[in-house]
C-alpha cells in the first residue's frame, strides 16, 4: 500500500472526536467508509464526517476493495470476531482497547494475525502522547534514580449514571460484552502504561468485589505485581467512591526522587534532587491522531508495531489476575 484507507466498523461515540477525524488528518491515510448495526445512525456520521460510504453490516464493509485497513471501535466482545474476519481478508487490523472481552479471546486474535501474516495493532494510544513519551524518557534517563514501586490509585463515583445521563448504552457494565465493569474499560490505559514504562510482570495477584451491587460487575479492585529490576507494583480501582476522594493517581517512586501525574489528565510532577517541577501537557484535538499515525506507518512498512498483540495480552492478564477471572489459553 501506498495509502491506507480506512473503514470503521462501530462509528460510535469513540469514534465523533477521540479518533474517526484523525483518520482524514494523518498523513498517507483516509477514511472511505464506516458501519453501525443501525444504518440510519451510520449514514448520518458518514455525511457529518465527509466519509464516502457506510454500511449497517460487517461483512459489507470487510469485503468493500476500497477499504485496505479497519479500525475496530466495536464494544469488546464484538472485537474478536471482526478482527478474525478481517485479518483472513488480508486486511490489517486497528483494534480498540481492552483487546477482548476474555484472554481467551486475545491469543485467539493473536493467533489469527500470526497465522495469516497480517498486521495487527491494539489501540493503547497513550503510549503515542508527548506527555507519556516524556515521562518514559525521564525514566530511561534516571531523573529520579532507579525505579522502586509503582503505584496505581483510582477512585471514582458510580460511572453508570453519568453515562445514562449522556444517553449512552451502558454495555460497559455488563461483563459479558465489557469482560468486567468499568475496570475492564479504564484500567487498560494504566496497566498498559506499567507494561509499556517498565516490562513485562513477572508475578501477579489480586482481588476483586462488587460493594456496593449497583450491577452485576466488580467495582471494586486491588493488585500487586513484581515487575522487571525488582519493582514492586500495586494498585487499587473503587469505582463507588464518594466525591469527596475523587482520584487519578499514577506514582512512580525512585532511589533519589519521584513522579506523580493522573493517566487521564495531562499534569506531571517530577520531584528529584534538582527540586520540584510541575508541567501541564496540551492534550492532541484528536487524542488518537498520534497513535493512528504510528499505526498507518506500521501498516504502510515504514515504522514498528506501536502496541502488538503481544504487548497488549500482557496487560490483560495483569486484569484477569487482579480480578481472578483466570481465563486459559485454549
Amino acid at each position: 500500500m501506498e495509502k491506507v484507507s480506512w473503514g470503521i466498523i462501530g462509528c460510535g461515540n469513540v469514534t465523533e472526536v477521540k479518533s474517526g477525524p484523525a483518520f482524514q488528518q494523518v498523513p498517507d491515510s483516509s477514511l472511505v467508509a464506516v458501519m453501525r448495526r443501525d444504518g440510519a445512525k451510520a449514514a448520518d456520521y458518514a455525511q457529518r464526517h465527509r466519509v464516502p460510504k457506510w454500511y449497517n453490516r460487517a461483512e459489507d464493509l470487510i469485503a468493500d476493495p476500497d477499504v485496505t485497513a479497519l479500525y475496530i471501535a466495536t464494544p469488546p466482545a464484538f472485537h474478536e470476531k471482526y478482527t478474525i474476519a478481517a485479518l483472513e481478508a488480508g486486511k490489517p487490523v486497528y483494534v480498540e482497547k481492552p483487546f477482548s472481552s476474555s484472554l481467551d479471546g486475545c491469543y485467539r486474535m493473536q493467533a489469527a494475525a500470526k497465522k495469516s501474516g497480517i498486521p495487527l495493532c491494539i489501540a493503547h494510544y497513550r503510549r503515542a502522547l508527548p506527555k507519556f513519551l516524556a515521562i518514559k524518557k525521564i525514566l530511561e534517563q534516571e531523573v529520579i534514580g532507579k525505579v522502586c514501586t509503582v503505584q496505581i490509585r483510582m477512585n471514582l463515583p458510580d460511572q453508570s449514571v453519568e453515562l445514562a445521563a449522556r444517553g449512552e448504552n451502558n454495555w460497559r457494565i455488563l461483563p459479558a460484552i465489557s469482560g468486567g465493569g468499568i475496570f475492564f474499560d479504564l484500567a487498560p490505559h494504566q496497566l498498559d502504561l506499567l507494561i509499556y514504562f517498565f516490562g513485562q510482570a513477572i508475578d501477579h495477584n489480586g482481588t476483586a468485589t462488587n460493594q456496593a451491587g449497583l450491577y452485576e460487575a466488580e467495582d471494586t479492585v486491588s493488585g500487586i505485581a513484581r515487575l522487571p529490576n525488582g519493582i514492586e507494583f500495586s494498585g487499587e480501582w473503587h469505582f463507588c467512591a464518594p466525591n469527596t476522594i475523587k482520584e487519578d493517581l499514577f506514582e512512580i517512586k525512585g532511589t533519589s526522587g519521584r513522579m506523580i501525574f493522573s493517566t487521564f489528565g495531562h499534569d506531571l510532577t517530577i520531584i528529584s534532587v534538582s527540586g520540584e517541577e510541575k508541567i501541564e501537557f496540551a492534550p492532541p484535538q484528536h487524542i488518537q491522531q498520534p497513535m493512528i499515525e504510528k499505526v498507518t506507518q506500521y501498516f504502510l512498512g515504514k515504522g514498528p508495531n506501536p502496541c502488538s498483540a503481544e504487548e497488549a495480552i500482557h496487560s490483560f492478564l495483569l486484569m484477569d489476575a487482579f480480578t481472578r477471572k483466570y481465563y486459559h489459553r485454549d
